[in-house]
């Protein structure tokens, strides 16, 4: 083993995380990420977020498209309140470690554990022969743009958190069969009240830019007027609101809009509870509805604002992929050793 290779327990608590530029920012987007994006990069740890537009084109894109949610989900970020002075901030097609990592996991990870991913089996579905390899094979992608960092914590929905267990399976694999504690086994970072933020129309349902009823959800760029419209309509039952959260059980509707005013509010579902309980809905409406046009609007304005002219978010993407590379090749030369790759 190098000496110059760290231990993984030398290393400083590092956070990363992604999401997708498929277009259509959902509220479901900024509980279950961005708001805790922001929340993580005033806590001192240093936080690297990146638009994962290799893993988006694991299905076909049109490039336009592509490019232009690529822009908003980074106008997305900024109008969250990320800041790229605090937080590193990029797309990762301008960090090419990511993909030279990737490949390396290529040869660690195993078809087996490729086939028993959940997401390969729902997107692939009957279809598997016909499907891109990079869908089969981007859990190893992902995997490098964790470690890559050797990033400690990865903040994610509970839908993703197979795909960081994965990441761990490949840090220890690697580890193991080269003889060294190179790569951290990151930890999956799954809280708060509305991290799966469900359907308006159907609270069992996940709150998806692919419903086709645009009443299903609240987009990031719904204006003040649509968000309260959305809300007044949402799908609730008869029966008052509980003074306590067992109330909510079998009751998704309800448990969706208390876990959303909760996570606006940044309160618990208890408390949201002994303050609401026993109103009806037509009284707790409205006042979920000014909670979430007063978050909400200024970030759809701001996000308006950025996407009028992108050169402001060219710069900070620039420079955002200019300080991850300075943390991910060195990383990615330590592993060519490792591995043997001559030249490294």
């Amino acid at each position: 083993m190098n000496e110059a290779v760290q231990t993984s327990s030398e290393f400083a608590p590092r956070v990363f995380s992604g999401i997708q530029p498929s277009g259509g920012l959902t509220l479901g987007n900024y509980l279950g990420a961005m708001k805790r994006f922001v929340d993580t990069q005033n806590t001192g740890v240093q936080s690297i977020y990146c638009m994962v537009d290799q893993h988006a084109i694991t299905v076909w894109q049109d490039p336009d498209k592509l490019r232009r949610a690529t822009y908003e989900l980074c106008a997305g970020y900024i109008a969250s309140g990320l800041d790229p002075e605090k937080s590193i901030l990029f797309n990762q097609s301008q960090v090419p470690e990511h993909a030279q990592l990737g490949w390396v996991f290529n040869c660690v990870a195993r078809m087996g554990w490729m086939q028993r991913m959940t997401q390969w089996k729902d997107k692939a579905g009957k279809n598997q022969q016909n499907a891109s390899l990079g869908l089969f094979a981007y859990p190893a992608l992902m995997a490098a743009d964790i470690l890559v960092y050797h990033a400690t914590h990865v903040p994610v929905g509970e839908d993703q958190k197979q795909h960081v267990e994965l990441t761990r399976d490949i840090a220890a694999k690697f580890n193991h069969d080269y003889g060294v504690d190179f790569f951290p086994i990151a930890e999956p970072v799954i809280e708060g009240a509305a991290t799966r933020v469900m359907s308006l129309r159907d609270g069992t349902k996940k709150m998806s830019k692919s419903d086709p009823s645009d009443a299903s959800r609240i987009n990031m760029t719904d204006d003040a007027d649509t968000i309260a419209k959305k809300i007044r309509k949402a799908k609730t039952d008869p029966d008052a609101l509980p003074s306590e959260a067992k109330g909510l059980e079998d009751r998704p509707e309800a448990r969706n809009l208390v876990n959303i005013y909760a996570a606006l509010a940044e309160t618990s579902v208890d408390a949201v509870l002994a303050e609401v309980g026993g109103k009806q809905f037509s009284e707790f409406k409205p006042i979920l509805s000014e909670l979430a046009v007063s978050k909400l609007a200024p970030i759809s304005t701001e996000m308006a604002r950025l996407m009028e002219d992108t050169t402001e978010i060219d710069k900070i993407l620039a420079r955002g992929a200019e300080q991850a590379r300075a943390i991910a090749q060195p990383i990615l030369k330590e592993t060519y050793k490792i591995v043997g790759m001559v030249g490294a």
